[in-house]
């Protein structure tokens, strides 16, 4: 069949009489029901490293920590991978609301959001943009030019619109002239949320910062009777260049065509990151355990890959994909399999490629066999702003596997509350054996039906699966 412009996806038939995963499943099954150590690790990481900030102490000691792990579960061939990046931390940021024909300043609860300067001392009147669309910048543009924007990090109202990630909206600020940005968490109640703001992981123009749920209702309450409204963001922060790493284990596999499984391992510093990313990255490491105690020599080589901040505008991975097409190993990348807030699987996304989607659903079906409870669900979706992203973007085939988290976690989302008490044990040790079989799949089978696009299928893909704005917002469309 043939995508919308240009992109020929060849579907092939695949099922479990050509492969018979369902034997090796049950061995992965029992090796990580009897022993996993997904749960043990994470817990330890979070007591003794605490958060993983890219460039931080904690950050390198994280990077040191997935070294050693590796090592002790046989790897010889343990790599780190190291590339330069401008470390930014935060120092102390104030936030204060006042009417414009007033002193009566308020104090707003707030967090800086990366790559803020290293210095701002700004005050200037405040602007509405909702949602913080292109069509809402647009909306007040004659407005905005040296104000503070106040925009929503998620959707409120407008059903069917598509969200944009921080950093784009924060860009489309920069674009329309604005002096700084304020974003509402919508997250219930007091959660403030940190993150970047920077589309290229480099320090931004522009002050940006976040207030909780809470403070964003009372603010656009004072406006609506108060206003006009004045914000004063006064924030010190820090940013030199340091070196960080990418971690890398390889198990040999009887070609050199290969699988990259991966997970970011940095986390911001407001908490532990135990969900984002530690469930992820620590399943990752898991997963690397229980292909060692399988002791089966893979048809394709995997490579375990722990990558650093990812948080900071996906350094890490951006790197290893620089790499690998510099050397051109990138033509041995038969597929990429991203795990950042992996829960439970029951199914896979395929990322838009069709052309993997019978055998995602053959072998979500010997996986059924093996646990009944597994749902076997397929989605197609392909979206942006995690490690697989310079991998799709070199038309590597990627794929992530399709979970949940109950909404009380994910309130905790790059907040002071993402700590280890939210992870369940049996639900991470599911994504270890999930996706430890669907790897085991991707690895072993004598075909894959999904090839690398070519630089012009690349680009109409990601067109066909509406990315291309996202792109051009985050200056990584080179079309």
């Amino acid at each position: 069949m043939a995508l919308a412009g240009g992109v020929v996806i060849v579907v092939a038939g695949f099922g479990p009489d050509q492969e018979g995963w369902e034997k090796s499943f049950r061995r992965i099954d029992t090796e990580v029901r009897q022993r996993s150590r997904v749960y043990e690790t994470l817990g330890e990481a979070t007591r003794k490293i605490g958060h993983r900030l890219t460039g931080s102490t904690q950050g390198m000691k994280a990077e040191e920590y997935a070294f050693n792990l590796l090592k002790s579960y046989g790897y010889n061939d343990v790599q780190y991978q190291p590339f330069e990046v401008e470390s930014w931390s935060r120092d102390t940021v104030t936030l204060s609301i006042v009417p414009e024909s007033s002193d009566n300043y308020r104090e707003v609860p707030v967090v800086s959001l990366a790559h803020s300067p290293v210095m701002s001392d700004m005050k200037a009147g405040i602007v509405d943009v909702g949602n913080g669309l292109e069509e809402d910048f647009e909306a007040v543009k004659d407005k905005i030019k040296g104000k503070i924007a106040v925009a929503n990090i998620g959707l409120v109202g407008g059903p069917g619109k598509k969200n944009l990630h921080r950093s784009e909206k924060t860009a489309l600020a920069i674009k329309y002239g604005a002096g700084g940005i304020i974003m509402v968490n919508q997250a219930p109640g007091k959660i403030l949320l940190t993150g970047t703001a920077s589309v290229t992981g480099a320090l931004i123009a522009i002050p940006a910062v976040c207030i909780s749920n809470d403070s964003g209702r009372e603010l656009r309450t004072w406006l609506g009777e108060e206003g006009p409204l004045e914000a004063h963001i006064n924030m010190r922060n820090f940013s030199k260049p340091i070196k960080a790493r990418n971690v890398i284990a390889t198990l040999k596999g009887k070609s050199d065509e290969c699988v990259i499984v991966g997970g970011h391992l940095d986390s911001w510093d407001l908490a532990t990151g135990a969900i984002d990313n530690g469930i992820g990255s620590f399943s990752v490491l898991d997963i690397a355990r229980t292909f060692k105690a399988l002791k089966d020599k893979p048809r394709r080589t995997i490579k375990f890959v722990m990558f650093m901040g990812e948080e900071q505008g996906l350094l890490g991975s951006k790197h290893m994909v620089r790499e690998l097409v510099r050397t051109g190993d990138i033509e041995k990348v038969a597929y990429m399999m991203n795990l950042d807030m992996t829960n439970d699987p029951k199914g896979a996304n395929g990322f838009g490629r069709a052309d993997m989607a019978d055998f995602f659903q053959q072998v979500g079906a010997d996986i059924k066999k093996v646990d009944p409870a597994f749902g076997n669900q397929f989605t197609s979706r392909a979206g942006l702003h995690s490690d697989h992203q310079p991998f799709m973007l070199q038309g590597v085939p990627v794929a992530g596997l399709s979970g949940s988290l109950p909404m009380s976690v994910l309130q905790c989302y790059h907040a002071d509350c993402d700590r280890f008490e939210l992870v369940d044990k049996q639900q991470l040790e599911n994504t270890v054996r999930i996706g430890s079989m669907y790897l085991y799949a991707l690895a072993n089978a004598k075909t894959l039906t999904a090839k690398r696009l070519n630089d012009n299928q690349t680009r109409d893909y990601l067109t066909t699966q509406g990315l291309k704005q996202e792109l051009v917002l985050g200056q990584d469309w080179r079309w």
